[in-house]
């Protein structure tokens, strides 16, 4: 379990099969595909789309926090998901005769969410082959405002009750990104993912065995694209994500050879094993 651009992080994720990107510092994951055990442990899921491989273990997430005793999850849903999601729930209910209790957030671009670790949840559009949308996680920084400066904590108290936020200037650094499926133009619709100290992003095709233009149809990032764009990422660290189960980690590795140095001394691949 490394530790990349200061965060722990940890999962899960193989194109077709599941996908589940585990930040246990921050008691958060993106995408439930089968609910690794660990992941039960995480209170908040922020979910990109709805395909199987990402959406399906949420219902075994939710039942088996239930059974262990643990707080009500809170799931972030994309907007077009809400109203089915809520209904997916209603059938397991029905099914397993269980509560499953959580709370259903939805959110789209445009939204954020404050996240129990602090961070602001912001989501954008992926381009995929269903309503997809990542996340950028942001972290706020205040600093007080130089004509406050000099003040006695008691001042500064009473002042805080009466201007709020305003009492200083706040700024925002984009700690982490997750794309979740998507096509290459996400970088270019989205610039701030270039920017971010972690960027969690697919590349679900590495070699010759599928093209660019398949990799393509299938809405999906492929290696060769992603090193076209090698001198774009000013990033401090970036997680390759969902492989092709047709890929050995071995053919991962022997594929990311051909990232320049100081693209590649910044990569990781999270491999087969489900470790980064």
């Amino acid at each position: 379990m490394p530790r990349l651009a200061g965060y722990l992080v940890d999962g899960l994720s193989i194109g077709g099969i599941e996908t589940c990107i585990d930040f246990p510092e921050l008691k958060l994951c993106f995408d439930l595909g089968r609910c690794p055990d660990p992941a039960v442990q995480r209170p908040t899921v922020l979910f990109t789309h709805a395909h199987m491989d990402h959406m399906g273990g949420v219902a075994w997430h939710a039942s088996t926090r239930e059974l262990r005793q643990l707080s009500p999850p809170t799931y972030v849903v994309p907007r077009e998901n809400a109203a089915d999601f809520a209904r997916l729930f209603e059938v397991w209910r029905a099914l397993d005769r269980g509560d499953l209790p959580h709370q259903l957030v939805a959110l789209g671009p445009g939204d954020e969410f404050e996240l129990p670790c602090k961070l602001v949840a912001r989501p954008f559009r992926s381009p995929h082959r269903v309503p997809t949308q990542g996340y950028v996680l942001w972290k706020r920084h205040r600093k007080l405002r130089p004509e406050f400066l000099g003040h006695s904590s008691d001042e500064l108290r009473r002042l805080s009750a009466e201007l709020g936020p305003a009492l200083y200037d706040w700024t925002e650094t984009p700690e982490i990104a997750f794309t979740g499926d998507t096509l290459i133009e996400v970088l270019e619709r989205e610039p701030t993912l270039l920017r971010t100290r972690l960027l969690v992003i697919e590349t679900t095709f590495v070699d010759e065995r599928v093209s660019v233009e398949k990799a393509r149809s299938k809405a999906h990032i492929h290696l060769d694209e992603f090193l076209q764009r090698a001198e774009l990422f000013q990033n401090e660290a970036i997680l390759l994500t969902h492989f092709s189960s047709r890929y050995r980690d071995v053919d991962v590795l022997r594929a990311l050879e051909r990232l320049p140095a100081s693209l590649r001394s910044r990569v990781t691949p999270l491999l087969g094993s489900g470790s980064a």
